[in-house]
């Protein structure tokens, strides 16, 4: 019985055929019961409907007591008596008419003709009608509603090629999700294969790491300088630690050492300061000091710019150095369009040699040409604001503490922005930030280069807490590794003499609620030794 409707129905109505009946009338062909038919229309047989004096038939067409006009709208199509009736419904109520109510009002129309022994006749107007309306407002239709629809129109036998069935059909296609990167050709090279994947702008927004896998297995000599590029600015971009492909751009580099500048240079160096990375390519260094060497005085941005990945790995080289502070240099970029930047990245660079660097003797930048290295927040930090743990971490201290008893987003020279710093006297008592300067000297004073962060670097009594935020985004993806820029600020500021406690963020994300959080950081401050008095909570 099955195949005999599914073949009848192949046989459906067409819309100008003479019989205004023959779509119901093959619908009810073959034998088909009322109990097959509403079987195949996924709903149980149902009574006829009288809407004589039951509690819904006396009442106004808004519904009962105390139902909305939207739901009395559906119990209306719910119960209605013949094909015209549903329609009717449909066209003199559209200001309660929701998207849910067409599967309905088709819904009604398969048990109606499938529940009484002599269905009504049904005109061909009334059935383009109630198309037209369905066709009118599939636009609004999420895709469940689609679904159902076009479902039920199947089982009623509106034709596949009829206006019904393509215009929902249309929606229907209009709400698919995006399709997946599509498969690279088998007769692409491996430099071809890698190109067309990191060009496809979905493999950009949705970037797939077993792909990325699978693709450095081609040999760099096959590749350009371009392809690279994709790859590196792609791993960086998206947090990407993978270190068979960053081996891969180190290698691409030593190879191709003769056939790149320095612009090129710093895109294929820039992941691997961002994602701390060092290679193990044993020829990565010396490469990179033999290109700065050749075109450092040509692409002035581009060389910091590579001194920016390497400060950032702890692997400046001092002769690099020695030319970008000669008076030569400073004077060279100081009316170029980019001379606040570059200043701002030989600020850090000068900041990296007094901290890190005790055996360098060249020239320095000069005072009068230093800039705050990073004078707020950093991007990433301000796009995300609203994911940060830093509002709440802020009401527990105040809670805790006391407003008085900590700064929050101060800048402390050479230009490092802190989350939160606290004042701590040398028996460990939170001080009021007002009575104290917050501010470490810097240079450090009485102290050699390059000394250690656990080392006292000042004769100053009172020591400088600061409490480090580790969001999720502040880490490679998938990962424990602090991305380049966060690790090189944290080790600076402990070489500053500041000491640190981090905020992990998946101990953040445990806390729930407030007074969790408040008991968390009570913990973390009474592990350093600190203690407040009551009147900070």
């Amino acid at each position: 019985m099955w195949t005999s409707f599914v073949n009848i129905t192949v046989l459906s109505y067409t819309e100008g055929s003479p019989s205004p009946n023959s779509m119901l009338r093959v619908l009810l062909s073959a034998q088909a019961s009322a109990a097959r038919l509403s079987g195949l229309l996924l709903l149980p047989p149902v009574q006829p409907c009288c809407l004589g004096p039951s509690k819904w038939g006396d009442r106004p067409p808004g519904g009962g007591l105390h139902a909305g006009p939207v739901q009395g709208l559906q119990r209306l199509l719910e119960q209605a008596r013949s094909p015209g009736e549903l329609l009717r419904w449909l066209g003199q109520n559209p200001t309660k008419v929701r998207a849910h109510h067409y599967p309905v009002a088709l819904r009604r129309l398969g048990q109606l003709l499938g529940s009484q022994p002599r269905p009504p006749p049904v005109e061909q107007a009334t059935l383009q009608d109630l198309s037209q309306l369905i066709i009118r407002n599939c636009p609004s239709f999420d895709i469940h509603t689609i679904h159902v629809c076009l479902h039920l129109a199947v089982l009623l036998g509106f034709p596949s090629d009829g206006p019904l069935m393509c215009a929902l059909e249309q929606e229907r296609r209009f709400r698919l999700p995006p399709k997946p990167p599509p498969t690279l050709q088998p007769g692409l090279r491996g430099g071809q294969r890698l190109e067309a994947a990191l060009s496809c702008p979905r493999f950009l927004r949705r970037p797939r790491q077993h792909l990325i896998r699978s693709l450095a297995e081609a040999r760099p000599e096959e590749l350009t300088p371009h392809v690279m590029v994709l790859l590196a600015q792609h791993l960086a971009r998206h947090r990407l630690r993978e270190p068979q492909l960053l081996e891969a751009i180190a290698h691409f580099l030593v190879v191709q050492e003769a056939q790149l500048s320095s612009k090129v240079v710093q895109k294929l160096v820039l992941p691997f300061g961002r994602l701390n990375y060092l290679p193990l390519e044993q020829q990565f260094m010396p490469c990179l000091e033999r290109i700065l060497a050749r075109e450092a005085g040509v692409a002035p941005l581009a060389t910091v710019n590579i001194l920016m990945s390497l400060c950032q790995l702890r692997c400046l080289p001092f002769r690099a150095l020695h030319f970008v502070f000669s008076p030569s240099f400073i004077n060279h970029i100081s009316g170029t369009p980019h001379a606040l930047i570059v200043r701002r990245y030989l600020s850090l660079l000068d900041t990296a040699v007094e901290l890190e660097l005790p055996g360098y003797r060249g020239p320095r930048l000069p005072r009068r040409q230093q800039v705050p290295i990073f004078p707020q927040p950093l991007i990433t930090d301000r796009a995300r604001c609203k994911y940060s743990h830093k509002d709440i971490v802020a009401e527990g201290l105040r809670q805790l503490l006391g407003e008085e008893k900590y700064r929050q987003d101060l800048t402390v020279p050479p230009g490092y922005c802190t989350d939160f710093l606290l004042c701590v006297s040398s028996s460990g008592a939170v001080l009021p930030v007002r009575t104290q300067d917050p501010f470490l000297p810097y240079p450090p004073r009485s102290c050699p280069q390059g000394q250690a962060a656990s080392q006292p670097t000042t004769h100053d009594p009172a020591q400088r807490v600061v409490l480090m935020l580790r969001e999720r985004w502040h880490f490679c993806r998938d990962g424990r590794v602090l991305l380049g820029s966060r690790a090189l600020r944290e080790r600076h500021l402990g070489l500053l003499g500041y000491q640190l406690l981090p905020l992990p963020f998946e101990e953040l994300e445990s806390q729930r609620g407030l007074p969790q959080l408040k008991s968390y950081l009570r913990q973390k401050l009474q592990a350093l030794g600190l203690r407040w008095g009551p009147e900070g909570g």
